[in-house]
């Protein structure tokens, strides 16, 4: 992938200023989507990087890590389980508590997710305070399977996320604002 190509990208995000509240530039990513060429970069990328890890699921973040995971998982041949906000998914579950900015929330996955011993990519739309993704590995281990990697489209650098993912053994991301 060229430089060239993930500017190209870059400039396909929209950028909303004081949203949700005032201070916050929010990274709109629905115009990077309904573009099929550039929604097509991002999946061959973010894949491309994990081309020689073996991998047997992605668990994609709700909710913007659901369209990004799928694709991907479609593309490499694995299957994929979605990781979601509390009292979402209707078998036993494992639950993650984290910390945000006021309180906490937690995510949830199914206790049979993974066989034992699997491989797993945790993919999402975004690494800002890195509180989700790092809930997200603590998720994937209490489910016995081995974290190979975190996936991102977009990294806000100021916020330190990839300081969290200490379980991460490869953190990837294609766009770094």
């Amino acid at each position: 992938m060229t430089t060239q190509t993930v500017i190209d990208v870059k400039n396909k995000i929209r950028a909303i200023n004081d949203f949700p509240k005032p201070g916050i530039i929010f990274r709109d990513i629905t115009t990077a989507l309904k573009d099929a060429e550039t929604l097509k970069v991002i999946v061959d990328y973010l894949c491309d990087q994990f081309k020689d890890t073996k991998i047997d699921f992605i668990a994609g973040i709700e909710s913007r890590g659901f369209i990004l995971g799928m694709p991907m998982a479609y593309k490499m041949g694995i299957g994929f389980v979605p990781v979601r906000k509390p009292n979402k998914l209707p078998a036993a579950t494992y639950s993650q508590e984290y910390e945000l900015e006021y309180g906490t929330d937690k995510i949830e996955i199914h206790q049979d997710a993974f066989f034992e011993g699997a491989n797993v990519l945790i993919v999402d739309d975004l690494l800002a305070t890195g509180g989700t993704a790092e809930a997200a590995c603590k998720l994937v281990k209490k489910a016995g399977a081995n974290l190979v990697g975190t996936a991102f489209l977009i990294e806000l650098e100021a916020l330190k996320g990839r300081d969290k993912l200490t379980d991460s053994p490869k953190i990837v991301s294609m766009l770094k604002y």
